[in-house]
């Protein structure tokens, strides 16, 4: 987080979290959750990261989580845990700034393309667009492919659980300002968590449930899942969130790595690096997206010493495409929408409307996303097709009815940029 805020400010952001105190978190484990949560402040001290970044957490009042999160149930509120944590608003414009830095420093990135196996120093590739196998070679074949890690090295053994998310309408919950968390009752180190996310969205999830079934690219929130993340938030809201205030759904894997215990919330979200002796192939494999950086890290250090190559290590203070410090963003002349999304490059997207100012609407009405973020994609950003644009290059998939609307748009500007 301490370097993430530094090496991508555009990207991560200062968030509060409030934790109510009310009848759904006893008295006890109201002490328990704010000793961890001191114990976290100590972690930030030991990073480096400043209060004026991250303030150190305390305890507020009853008037003041509800000035930060109007819809908090009122009759039993004695006040609330504050603390603060570094926000990734958007995981896919980190996803494709990642990429794009590395694409900078020499890196080759191949979209729409399967392993079909790895072993030695090469891999056969299929590109699933045009059907063509062709061969890559490298000195070294890293496998960091998640929950599929075991499709190219069947040695790797994984516990896969479901993450769920429901997206909701802010006002919902009182047009929050900061995140809310709800513990699960009965549920060791378990929380629902409403996050706002800009543009009258919260985000609300997780479950964390061990997953047996087939893994699929686009798995879907099931209504059980969807009732249960309501019912424990609704546990700390004056007003109950229903499913009418559900706006869209998404969920996900996570790529534990296997243990003893039954339950996949007790499993640790560290990482591990393997060497296949059958097919000398490094696998990487649990963590989580916030702990790329330091799961990159390692993984080159790694296989570098098994090259045999001396080669410095410059993550920690380079930084992503777009950074800049906080004084440059600021008087950056775009919208601070496009700043947080884009960084330096909202100057090179808003130069994409000088010529047809229309470019820098929104697609629609209730919609923030502009044909100029869509030309982006499509000329900075790799996107091939409509569902790079409006599902990997934008949050506009997430809603449907959103996603219906935008499709038109997306549709002419690929068919213009091909012509």
């Amino acid at each position: 987080r301490h370097i993430m805020m530094r090496t991508a400010p555009h990207l991560v952001h200062a968030l509060p979290f409030v934790v109510p105190l009310n009848d759904s978190l006893r008295p006890i484990y109201g002490v328990l959750t704010e000793a961890g949560i001191r114990f976290g402040d100590v972690l930030r001290m030991a990073a480096g990261s400043r209060t004026t970044e991250l303030p150190a957490p305390r305890r507020i009042s009853s008037h003041e989580a509800l000035r930060l999160s109007p819809g908090l149930r009122r009759d039993d509120l004695r006040g609330a845990l504050l603390c603060w944590d570094g926000q990734v608003v958007d995981d896919a414009r980190l996803v494709i700034t990642v990429a794009r830095t590395a694409a900078a420093r020499g890196a080759r990135i191949l979209t729409y393309c399967s392993v079909l196996n790895a072993a030695g120093n090469r891999a056969s590739v299929r590109d699933e667009r045009t059907g063509q196998e062709f061969t890559v070679r490298a000195r070294r074949i890293v496998n960091a492919t998640g929950v599929w890690a075991n499709t190219i090295d069947p040695l790797v053994t994984l516990t896969p659980s479901k993450g769920s998310h429901l997206v909701v309408n802010a006002a919902a919950l009182g047009a929050p300002r900061a995140a809310v968390l709800t513990p699960v009752q009965g549920g060791k180190a378990q929380w629902v968590g409403a996050t706002p996310v800009g543009d009258g969205r919260v985000i609300v999830g997780v479950t964390d449930e061990a997953y047996s079934g087939r893994i699929l690219d686009e798995p879907d929130v099931t209504i059980d899942e969807e009732r249960f993340i309501l019912s424990v938030l609704n546990q700390a809201l004056d007003r109950p969130v229903t499913s009418a205030d559900v706006l869209g759904r998404f969920a996900g894997y996570r790529p534990l790595l296997s243990g003893a215990s039954g339950s996949t919330a007790d499993l640790s979200r560290h990482h591990a690096l393997t060497d296949s002796a059958e097919t000398g192939v490094t696998s990487i494999v649990g963590g989580k997206l916030t702990t790329y950086r330091q799961m990159a890290e390692e993984t080159v250090d790694h296989v570098c010493a098994l090259l045999g190559i001396v080669a410095p290590c410059t993550t920690k203070r380079l930084p992503l495409v777009g950074a800049a410090s906080r004084r440059r963003l600021d008087a950056l002349r775009a919208p601070q929408r496009l700043v947080g999304r884009y960084g330096t490059d909202a100057l090179n997207v808003v130069a994409l409307g000088r010529r047809d100012a229309g470019l820098l609407q929104p697609l629609a009405e209730g919609i923030s996303t502009t044909a100029a973020e869509l030309l982006f994609g499509l000329h900075h950003e790799g996107a091939l097709t409509v569902d790079d644009l409006i599902d990997r290059r934008s949050r506009l998939g997430l809603v449907p009815r959103e996603r219906e609307t935008a499709l038109a748009a997306a549709q002419r500007l690929l068919a213009e940029v091909a012509a």
